[in-house]
């Protein structure tokens, strides 16, 4: 048995508000789901990708038997962009008054825009030849 591809990844935030309107105006992605001060979740191709307020998500939540989670500190998730893409993604993320952090050109031929959400974590936009 092998599993088959990650279903969804998760960021923890603090102000789940702005983080919510930062994934919607700089990455175009639209909430499914969201319950004030815990999490809002967003389709992502076919995964599916989590915000979660980590003080909310540390406690039981009613009568779902979901394991507590959280975590402190900066994370990281990438998402997919063709390599087409890159100089108008550059533009955006101006027009946005997002920085780049960095940009990377992979050995393996692929290519990385990093930049920070509002809560500090590391999003990345990469090509899909980053992993080869």
């Amino acid at each position: 048995m092998q599993v088959e591809q990650i279903l969804e990844t998760c960021l923890y935030v603090d102000d789940l508000e702005a983080a919510e309107e930062f994934y919607r105006r700089v990455l175009g992605l639209t909430a499914f789901s969201r319950v004030k001060g815990r999490h809002v979740f967003f389709r992502c191709g076919q995964g599916v990708f989590l915000l979660f307020n980590p003080a909310r998500t540390r406690q039981p939540e009613g009568d779902l038997p979901v394991p507590t989670h959280g975590a402190q500190g900066p994370g990281h998730v990438s998402f997919a962009m063709p390599p087409a893409d890159i100089p108008a993604w550059r533009e955006h993320l101006r027009q946005q008054a997002v920085p780049i952090e960095a940009e990377i050109t992979w050995p393996s031929g692929g290519f990385s825009l990093y930049f920070r959400d509002p809560a500090g974590n590391s999003v990345e936009l990469a090509t899909p030849q980053t992993w080869g």
